[in-house]
């Protein structure tokens, strides 16, 4: 939905230190009532692509998805949307890394502490280990990768991690290909073998 497009840029907008009044008009005219803080577009389109693929429109039902530019960005971000600025609900969906990030940021805000879901490593190490090593060499064929991913495990740098350590090291050696494979990978699932935190912040939307 374009308009929700538009509502996304106007709090980055306002989080980069621009005016609030043009988030707050856009919020009450969607009626946007959750906003689900991403740390990158990869994460987004990984969702988008589950929402998809479960017939959800997001936007439609007053869902902000919102990728944040980074982890450590999201103490300013739930502080304008949770219940100190626009007053929605706050979700998202984390590294275990960037935990102490989310749980700081979620009560500073006020926010409820078990509305955030964490991924063991990343969402792209819990989406490899659903499908396996082999599925996600599939896909990867599938994409015309086949032949950047032999050259890259040919590096002496490789030799020491696990095929899954390997995968997730090679989604991200490239500008644009994680939020490809977000969305390849998440395609991909099976509806029973969706990663548990992937699972868990649907189940609450």
């Amino acid at each position: 939905m374009a308009d929700m497009r538009v509502f996304r840029e106007a709090v980055v907008a306002w989080a980069a230190g621009g005016p609030g009044g043009p988030a707050r008009e856009l919020a009450a005219r969607l009626s946007v009532r959750t906003a689900v803080l991403l740390e990158g577009a990869s994460d987004a389109a990984a969702v988008g692509a589950l929402a998809a693929s479960r017939g959800r429109d997001p936007a439609a039902e007053g869902v902000c998805v919102l990728p944040m530019g980074g982890a450590m960005n999201v103490g300013r971000f739930a502080r304008l949307l949770g219940p100190p600025g626009l007053g929605l609900r706050l979700t998202g969906l984390c590294d275990e890394r960037e935990r102490p990030f989310y749980a700081r940021a979620w009560e500073r805000a006020g926010a409820a502490p078990q509305e955030f879901f964490v991924c063991a490593a990343d969402l792209e190490d819990e989406l490899i280990r659903a499908l396996g090593v082999a599925r996600v060499e599939e896909l990867i064929r599938a994409e015309g990768d086949l032949r950047p991913l032999r050259t890259f495990l040919r590096q002496p740098a490789q030799r020491g991690r696990t095929a899954q350590q390997q995968m997730r090291r090679f989604l991200g050696t490239k500008k644009g290909r994680k939020i490809r494979y977000g969305r390849v990978l998440v395609e991909a699932l099976a509806p029973d073998r969706v990663p548990a935190p992937l699972g868990g912040l649907f189940a609450g939307l």
